[in-house]
């Protein structure tokens, strides 16, 4: 089954047969894969981990991150940790231990790191055996194969790049086709407008804008509301080696998904295991291999890189970052359209206007772009 049409004019990534509508069905019972980054590893969630999460204070400043308010963010938390765990046992969403008519699908990861930043012998998690925060896909929909991805980090590990080194990866799992992944076709994230800092994380690891909730969410601080930006990033637009490229990690081979990208996106291996492009001109060299100098199988440990990347408790804790992490080159695109309050357009993607599919210009996206909104609308 195949659609064409304006905006939907180009070959599928993902095919559609006669059997479409039971590929689009999720699996009863799924196993999560252990993940592997460079300053942590993420492995299934258990309810074992809530309590960590609040030894963390992981709902500090949630009002400024995802616009929810400490309850109900903790509180949606420990549902999405319940439905993940009763996925993986094979049980109904309705069996999940909390009420859910939808019967929607959440996958839940733990981030540990055994990372000692302030070299004081003992690991900055000891206290929660390592656990620093969470990874969410939640809401899983196998009819149009889309997830929306959170992470939730505790309160003195924000803005030290483990979200960085997270997301990309979780994401090639959930992009790469059935059984590896999920086979996923859109991943998207929800903002509140005025966290910016995760606006541009996110749109150095490819998501677009793609449209606003006008005055979605009660922002307590100003005592206002404030509109919600929907961001997402489609499997044909996502580049997982780009993405790792961008935050300066490394690419693990071993981790689902990753040598089908590798393949889809025209890499190859070199004698040394290094990563380079097929295209003239296009490199790799950021997105080494995990053995290159503080990767998962390098002498060097990956505490290292926590430690270059931390900043003060201060900054943490104050940041709005639903990521928690900003973008390390305050002089890139998406930096000075923050600082200088440029709107954000549809060729605000990280790698370029010329780069990304006219068929995802659909008129909703563009529509008012633009316009002087000052002299009234005109261009």
């Amino acid at each position: 089954m195949s659609m064409s049409g304006r905006g939907n004019d180009r070959p599928q990534m993902q095919s559609e047969g006669p059997d479409d509508v039971a590929d689009r069905q999720l699996p009863d019972r799924i196993e999560i894969p252990y993940i592997r980054g460079e300053m942590l590893h993420l492995r299934p969630a258990v309810i074992a981990d809530l309590t960590a999460m609040d030894q963390l204070e992981a709902f500090y400043n949630s009002t400024g991150i995802t616009g929810k308010g400490p309850s109900a963010e903790r509180a949606v938390v420990n549902a999405w940790v319940r439905r993940s765990v009763a996925w993986s046992k094979g049980l109904a969403a309705r069996d999940s231990g909390v009420g859910d008519p939808e019967s929607r699908r959440t996958l839940a990861w733990a981030m540990v790191t055994d990372a000692d930043t302030d070299q004081d012998g003992s690991p900055d998690a000891d206290a929660t055996k390592g656990v620093i925060g969470m990874i969410f896909l939640i809401d899983v929909d196998g009819w149009s194969r889309s997830a929306r991805i959170q992470v939730v980090l505790g309160r003195h590990f924000r803005g030290r790049g483990y979200s960085r080194d997270a997301m990309p990866r979780i994401m090639t799992y959930g992009y790469a086709a059935a059984p590896t992944g999920l086979g996923l076709h859109r991943i998207w994230v929800a903002v509140p407008e005025k966290n910016t800092r995760s606006i541009s994380v996110y749109q150095s690891l490819g998501f677009m804008i793609s449209g606003t909730s006008r005055d979605a969410l009660w922002d307590a601080e100003n005592g206002k509301y404030q509109d919600q930006i929907v961001m997402d990033a489609l499997v044909d637009e996502y580049d997982p080696i780009r993405s790792l490229n961008a935050f300066g990690m490394h690419v693990i081979r071993e981790n689902p998904g990753v040598a089908e990208a590798l393949v889809a996106h025209g890499y190859a291996a070199d004698e040394n295991g290094g990563i380079s492009g097929s295209e003239p001109g296009e490199s790799a060299s950021a997105s080494r291999d995990s053995s290159a100098s503080g990767g998962p199988h390098s002498d060097k440990p990956a505490e290292d890189h926590a430690g270059s990347d931390s900043r003060n408790d201060e900054r943490a804790d104050s940041g709005q970052t639903d990521v928690t992490d900003a973008v390390d080159k305050p002089d890139s695109d998406e930096s000075v359209a923050e600082q200088s309050g440029e709107e954000h357009t549809a060729s605000d993607w990280a790698y370029g206007s010329a780069e990304t599919k006219r068929s995802k210009r659909a008129w909703w996206r563009t529509l008012g772009h633009g316009r002087d909104r000052a002299n009234g609308g005109s261009r």
